[in-house]
């Protein structure tokens, strides 16, 4: 595996799990203090596109890792939980990075 897929896996991990938090900060200020209805709207299509292209990185990531389904289920699922794909990314990668090809070239050894 390249590690390129490891790497848009975790990019879009983390920008899904800000614009998340970003969402629901929106949400108390709309329903809390009746303000912020347009930007609470454009957060949430924001977060809709970004959740999609995350959910096409993780399960490219998920398939090439070759992980079960219910592991592959969790991870697609963390990008709706607040604070959930930061664990998960972190517990991703420590799981990820020993299947990753080394792309140095070997040395001889004399």
């Amino acid at each position: 595996m390249k590690s390129s897929v490891l790497t848009r896996y975790r990019v879009m991990a983390y920008v899904t799990a800000v614009m998340l938090l970003i969402l629901c900060a929106c949400m108390v200020a709309k329903y809390g203090f009746d303000t912020g209805e347009g930007l609470t709207l454009v957060v949430s299509q924001v977060h809709g596109v970004l959740y999609i292209i995350y959910l096409i990185f993780a399960f490219d990531l998920g398939s090439k890792a070759k992980w079960p389904f219910g592991k592959l289920l969790w991870v697609l699922v963390s990008g709706t939980i607040p604070t959930a794909a930061f664990f998960v990314e972190r517990k991703v990668v420590r799981e990820v990075e020993p299947l990753i090809a080394d792309g140095s070239p070997a040395t001889a050894k004399a």
